[in-house]
């Protein structure tokens, strides 16, 4: 099968609104939770998010093009015009040989309920033309092929919270087997909305930490009580790795393997020990062609949730064995909170970073040892690597499980 490498990056997070910054800010330990502004959500029992903020998209969107799009596709838009600036991929070329797989969880909830609000209010003659184009969670991957004129494969994965790294692994299998020369995949999402958070407050799923929004996302601690929501999104450009040679790419790292499998079990639990997630591990290992102690770095899925983060450790134990005490595994949610579909995306990300720049951000907030998440978590302070290969782990409520993994690359 061919080789696959990466050759462009793009991101909008709550610690960063650029690949750049967003880096820095995680290699850090840069808190992006606080107090949610967007909307009053005084009545809610948790009242903090991971907000994206000052977001501008009218640099890289015509501003009546902005108005005709939910805020989960302007953050695909802009993450995407960075990833494929810096991929310096001729878009003109091969349009037919160039796709699009974009992953959102949730998709346009923010529009889905203003129109919801108008049809009810001032009736169906109201509601917008735009409504279900702006709505639909296809419509990120959409308009980025519209506007780059990109006319190979293109859709949208929707896999909960394993959204993004399915797209990611998706676009993977398509270079891998000759279909695409290139893919730029990943994901967004902007659900941070009073009807998103009604219903995540409802299932009890998120911190209540409100009156210490900096320490709230804290995966794999004693105290943690639930994840933080996050907003933004994250999208990587892969290219086949003769393509890219041939135009004198500069190649950021080799993608190498890719798992997924479902626990089957439960619509929101993940399965206790974390078997499915376990396999997903193991097939991404295989798929790569390597043992477990080859893995220098471990992006967990780490909500901040109590049963997530003990699951998410017993499965790595049962992958990794004697070595899952040695191998590092961060959480970068502590600090961008959760993105749903997008957090696959910018996950896939640090560990391109991570391997180019060779450092491992944090876990920040870790401050009570929990002995059912022993493992050697990167506490509050990242650390210089030798980072040959990096794990990236998204799991999904329905028991969606997806990994990919990432290589230094060498020709």
């Amino acid at each position: 099968m061919k080789r696959v490498v990466i050759t462009g990056l793009g991101a909008i997070t709550p610690i960063g609104n650029n690949v750049g910054e967003f880096w820095e800010a995680a290699k850090s330990g840069t808190n992006g939770v606080g107090e949610i502004t967007k909307f009053d959500a005084s009545g809610f029992k948790c009242r903090i998010a991971a907000e994206v903020k000052n977001f501008d998209p009218t640099a890289f969107i015509d501003k009546k093009e902005v108005k005709r799009m939910d805020q989960y596709t302007q953050y695909t838009m802009v993450a995407a015009a960075e990833a494929f600036e810096s991929s310096g991929l001729d878009m003109k070329k091969d349009a037919w040989r160039r796709g699009v797989m974009t992953g959102s969880g949730i998709g346009g909830i923010q529009t889905f309920a203003e129109q919801h609000s108008v049809f009810m209010e001032r009736g169906e003659g109201r509601v917008s033309p735009f409504f279900i184009p702006m709505m639909i969670s296809n419509m990120g991957a959409a308009q980025v092929a519209i506007k780059y004129g990109l006319r190979g494969i293109n859709y949208n994965v929707v896999s909960a919270c394993a959204s993004g790294t399915h797209a990611i692994g998706d676009a993977f299998r398509q270079i891998q087997y000759g279909s695409c020369d290139a893919v730029i995949a990943g994901g967004a999402e902007a659900a941070v909305t009073p009807l998103s958070l009604a219903g995540f407050c409802n299932m009890k799923a998120l911190s209540t930490r409100n009156d210490d929004p900096a320490t709230a996302s804290r995966p794999f601690d004693a105290e943690r009580d639930g994840f933080v929501m996050g907003e933004g999104a994250g999208y990587i450009v892969l290219e086949e790795l003769e393509h890219a040679k041939a135009r004198g790419a500069n190649i950021i790292c080799e993608m190498v393997g890719y798992g997924a499998t479902d626990d089957a079990y439960h619509i929101t639990s993940p399965i206790p020990g974390g078997e499915g997630g376990a396999k997903a591990m193991s097939l991404a290992i295989e798929d790569a062609g390597i043992t477990p102690d080859k893995v220098d770095y471990i992006n967990a899925h780490g909500t901040s949730t109590k049963y997530n983060d003990s699951f998410e450790t017993s499965a790595i134990k049962s992958v990794f064995g004697e070595y899952a005490n040695k191998v590092a595994v961060s959480s970068t949610k502590s600090m961008t909170g959760h993105l749903l579909g997008a957090a696959g995306g910018i996950e896939a990300i640090v560990c391109a970073k991570a391997i180019s720049d060779g450092f491992i951000p944090p876990t920040i907030n870790y401050k009570n040892p929990d002995p059912e998440c022993d493992l050697d978590v990167v506490p509050n302070v990242g650390r210089k690597a030798d980072v040959t290969y990096a794990m990236s782990n998204s799991l999904g409520f329905g028991g969606h499980n997806a990994t990919i993994m990432f290589k230094k690359y060498k020709d």
